[in-house]
């Protein structure tokens, strides 16, 4: 009897563990437009750095048009390519700490990092 409350104890723990690292296929954005077209390449980078700081994301421009944003949770880091220009940007994935990333999938909460960062910069946008 003991024996199979240890094995009945181990397959609760499997399966929690299971649920609670969910995976999903990684979500990219690809060419989403901005509510408005911005009046400079400038002003686009300064309402996507404003969106993604007020998220919590460390966003750096590497070069015109290109943004390395980062955000560390905890233990877990994701890090992103923000490209743009004065109608669309996207947002790709660059790499990840503990997110679980296979090549397709990664932990289901990064892909709601990515569509609250997609919308803030919407939300920004509609200030040009």
């Amino acid at each position: 009897m003991k024996r199979f409350a240890t094995h009945l104890a181990l397959i609760v723990l499997v399966a929690v563990a299971t649920v609670s690292c969910r995976s999903a296929p990684v979500f990219n954005v690809v060419n989403a437009p901005f509510t408005k077209e911005a009046p400079s390449l400038e002003a686009a980078n300064d309402a996507i750095k404003r969106a993604g700081a007020a998220l919590g994301w460390q966003m750096k421009t590497t070069e015109p048009g290109k943004i390395l944003a980062t955000l560390p949770i905890r233990s877990h880091v994701a890090i992103v390519d923000v490209t743009f220009n004065q109608k669309e940007f996207s947002i790709m994935y660059r790499d990840s700490t503990n997110l679980n990333y296979t090549g397709t999938e990664i932990h289901s909460n990064y892909n709601g990092w990515i569509q609250n960062l997609r919308n803030g910069i919407i939300a920004q946008s509609s200030l040009f």
